[in-house]
C-alpha cells in the first residue's frame, strides 16, 4: 500500500497538538485526522482514536507493522515541516 496524498488540513503552533493531517492510499482509501503531537524529545504521529466506555482512547485505524508506522510517520512528519516552513516563508513575505 503506498501513499499517494498527504494534506496538511490544519497547523496548530500553541500547545501540544501540532497539526490534523488526512493520508490517502493508493488513491483509493483515506484517513482522516492523524495528529502530529510534540512529545517530550521529538514529534510524533498519532492515528485517529475515540474514547470507549471506560474513558480510554483507541486508535480507530492503526498500522499493524512496525514498518508500515515507520513509513507513515516519516511521510507524515515531512509534509507537516513543508507545510510549517511554507507557513513562516508565507508570513515573512
Amino acid at each position: 500500500m503506498n501513499i499517494t496524498n498527504i494534506k496538511v488540513r490544519k497547523l496548530l503552533p500553541e500547545g501540544r497538538l501540532k497539526g490534523i493531517i488526512s493520508v490517502t492510499f493508493d488513491d483509493a482509501f483515506a484517513v482522516h485526522d492523524i495528529k502530529v503531537v510534540q512529545g517530550d524529545g521529538r514529534l510524533f504521529v498519532a492515528m485517529p482514536s475515540r474514547r470507549d466506555d471506560s474513558g480510554v482512547f483507541r486508535d480507530i485505524v492503526h498500522p499493524i507493522s512496525q514498518e508500515a508506522r515507520s513509513k507513515i510517520e516519516e511521510e507524515v512528519l515531512g509534509a507537516y515541516q513543508k507545510a510549517v516552513e511554507s507557513s513562516e516563508n508565507a508570513l515573512k513575505s
